[in-house]
């Protein structure tokens, strides 16, 4: 039989099981010092080391000089700071304006920063900050400086670049007909690439007023640019951040008329008008549905604590994309819970953040995603290289934090609320990891029934260390977390795999949802000869009263034969966005074993079948690879695979073994225990003279475990013999049955 684990038991009565083993089950918890890979292993994250803390909620922009000094913009006090190699820091200026969305560092060290709102572009140099450029605009929100000295300043509200030389000469480069300019870069070549909002644009931008775009997302914002020396371009999209920082900067604007902003610093003032010489091409009308999630987005107020600005529920939110040399773009990352606010790429790895728990991303060559680690910030903002190491920007409290090479000393992982639909008695927890020397691995639980863990649950209870098993000690409850706790050991980490929480809840209706790997049932040789195109039932004995079918031998007895045989069944579903014909191979691989085995290449159907017994009982992967090779030269094929969740495979039934029976005046005691050499137990009944099952409990009371001890009394029998018969099932639903004669 074969049992995809993470599913209840068969028997509504029975023991649920709650796992974790998979990237999408674990990537709901939260991460506190801990990665994920996309393979579902937990471990130790990167050491994460804070450089610099500020009294303000957000770090818009960070740049670091030549010199080695950062420099950073933040909200909503329009403060920039300086924080030198050493770690220390000091405040360089502070704008007449609330915010400082924007800085850039030129090749000869000045330092550029754009305010907002109604602000413009100061050099600030020596502690002082000239005025360098006024476009006119609302907002300011990105700036780069290129290889010959140009600044590229990006604008809001009507979508302007500028292409400003010096103080006092800046000139409109190009009118992108959108309403912001939300990112900018400078490739290799020399070639200005912009983001624009709300149609999600980007251009390549190689003169005055001529443009090409290179990719139309379907997302509202180009957010953050990356071009690699090779031509690649890296990009980020999301809905609602422009929203975002517009409010918080009006927000911030409005305080300034309450309580005000102590300005330091000396300003000159250089006044210098950009100079239109007429509009870029309207490049198309702005998209009804993106007009449409943007005002869900500034319909939402804003607040320092980061509160979601759009409501996408069940739609994308954001993206990274590649756009190749020629031209092709690659989705490589998608959600519809996260907003990605800036992404850093190298040829190794593309590393994004978001805004959920300030995390960081690390994204492979072969689009293999990982949890990095988790700053538990709103958001991070910026990602910056630094010195063999990466630098990264919160908000909610702006901070700047620097990645280790190293995993930390430790850290812990909270798994999500766990419901189990009713109050339960909750079982034993159980884990696969790999522990090196030195390190150590410890869970602990907790329980209430509010569905949120606030003061009315238990406290986490004492280290559970026992990975075949730990009873849980929390108390009976609806709801339940468990939290691993990780310790390293000479820069080696835990490794946990997969993690199961078994539990007896009340009884409640069964619920079955169906799987890619199931099994079946397929007629035997001996049934099918003997079939009837009536379909009744699958054996027949037949019994005469007379003596014709005694032989000198003796009356023969009849086997009842075996009216099936178990099959696996795999099926998948795929598709080629070109039509093209699909060539797919299904392997296996078993829970303890490194290589992958092929069971049949060269198929064109999405789906195989074979005999269960030729696996033997334990955890089962099943690996599909899908190619177009038919329908393309072999240089330009592409394929993909997709990797299932652990299956249990177990074919042998319990064994069950009969102890003490006692019998006498119409009452009769028996004890028994029943084990299984693959999976744990699920279910006991037994039937008295052929009569319906009745469920029994366990001495422990759980069905949780490969051995279980259980009694039995019966009571008012009558006069004579009766026949008990004890049944057992698995996880997998096989069933060992024993019979005990009372007479």
């Amino acid at each position: 039989m074969l049992l995809a684990t993470g599913t209840p038991a068969l028997f509504g009565s029975g023991t649920a099981v709650w796992e974790m083993n998979s990237y999408l089950d674990f990537i709901r918890g939260r991460f506190e010092g801990v990665s994920l890979s996309r393979d579902g292993r937990l471990s130790l994250a990167p050491k994460l080391d804070t450089v610099f803390s500020s009294d303000q909620p957000v770090i818009w922009s960070v740049v670091q000089a030549p010199d080695g000094n950062l420099y950073a913009a933040t909200g909503h006090r329009g403060r920039v700071y300086r924080i030198d190699p050493a770690g220390k820091s000091s405040l360089v200026w502070t704008a007449d304006q609330p915010e400082v969305f924007a800085l850039a560092v030129d090749r000869a060290g000045a330092l550029y920063a754009g305010t907002s709102p109604d602000g413009a572009v100061y050099r600030i140099e020596n502690g002082k900050a000239t005025e360098y450029f006024a476009p006119k605009t609302k907002y300011i929100w990105t700036l780069a400086a290129a290889s010959d000295g140009v600044l590229y300043v990006g604008t809001g509200d009507q979508g302007r670049i500028f292409r400003v030389e010096s103080a006092g000469k800046g000139e409109l480069y190009y009118d992108t007909a959108q309403s912001h300019v939300t990112g900018l870069a400078v490739d290799m070549q020399g070639r200005l690439l912009a983001g624009t909002e709300p149609n999600g644009l980007l251009y390549r931008i190689t003169a005055k007023d001529k443009a090409f775009v290179l990719y139309d997302s379907t997302l509202p914002e180009i957010r953050a640019i990356a071009p690699l020396p090779d031509g690649t371009v890296y990009a980020a999209a999301l809905g609602g951040s422009i929203a975002k920082r517009a409010q918080s900067a009006q927000q911030a604007l409005q305080n300034l008329g309450t309580g005000g902003v102590v300005t330091s610093g000396t300003t000159t003032t250089i006044t210098v008008e950009a100079q239109q010489t007429g509009p870029g091409p309207d490049v198309k009308p702005p998209d009804p549905a993106k007009q449409a999630q943007q005002a869900a987005a500034s319909a939402t107020q804003v607040t320092t604590q980061f509160s979601p600005v759009t409501d996408t529920s069940g739609v994308e939110k954001s993206a990274v994309y590649r756009i190749n040399p020629d031209n092709t773009v690659e989705t490589l990352w998608t959600s519809k819970e996260e907003d990605v606010y800036d992404l850093l790429a190298s040829d190794k790895q593309i590393l994004f953040s978001t805004d959920e728990s300030g995390r960081i991303y690390g994204l492979s060559p072969d689009r293999r995603v990982t949890l990095l680690l988790q700053t538990n910030e709103a958001e991070t903002t910026r990602l910056l290289p630094s010195r063999n190491s990466v630098l990264a920007a919160t908000g909610n409290m702006g901070r700047i934090f620097r990645l280790g090479e190293t995993p930390g000393a430790s850290g812990f992982y909270d798994a999500p609320v766990h419901d189990a639909g009713t109050a339960a008695r909750w079982g034993s927890l159980s884990w696969r990891a790999d522990l090196p020397a030195g390190a150590a691995l410890q869970f602990r639980t907790r329980s209430g029934n509010s569905a949120k863990p606030d003061r009315t649950w238990s406290e986490w209870s004492e280290p559970l260390t026992n990975a075949n098993g730990s009873r849980i000690p929390s108390p009976n409850a609806r709801y339940i977390e468990w939290k691993a706790e990780l310790k390293g050991a000479n820069g080696a980490t835990p490794l946990i795999t997969g993690v199961t929480l078994a539990y007896l809840p009340q009884n409640l209706p069964p619920v079955i949802k169906s799987i890619n790997v199931i099994s079946q049932t397929a007629a035997t040789a001996q049934t099918a000869k003997t079939s009837t195109s009536s379909g009744s039932s699958a054996f027949s004995v037949t019994v005469t009263d007379t003596d014709s079918a005694a032989t000198s031998s003796g009356t023969p007895t009849q086997a009842v034969a075996r009216a099936s045989t178990d099959q696996i069944s795999v099926t998948w579903q795929a598709e080629d966005p070109d039509g093209d014909r699909l060539v797919y191979a299904l392997y296996f691989r078993g829970d303890d074993e490194n290589q992958w085995k092929l069971l049949k290449g060269d198929l064109h159907e999405n789906s195989l079948s074979f005999d269960a017994n030729v696996l033997a009982d334990g955890k089962y992967h099943f690996r599909v690879t899908a190619t177009d090779r038919e329908s393309n030269p072999p240089a330009a094929a592409r394929d993909a695979e997709l990797v299932s969740a652990p299956v249990l495979i177990d074919n042998t039934p319990p064994a069950i073994t009969v102890g003490t029976v006692r019998y006498a005046q119409g009452t009769a005691h028996i004890e028994f225990s029943a084990a299984d050499a693959a999976s744990a137990l699920r279910h006991c009944e037994y039937s008295l003279d052929a009569a319906g099952w009745v469920p029994l409990e366990a001495a422990d009371g759980v069905i949780d475990s490969l051995r279980e001890s259980f009694s039995l009394d019966l009571n008012n029998l009558s006069p004579g013999e009766h026949l008990v018969v004890l049944r057992a099932a698995d996880s997998a639903n096989n069933i060992g049955l024993a019979k005990v004669l009372l007479k």
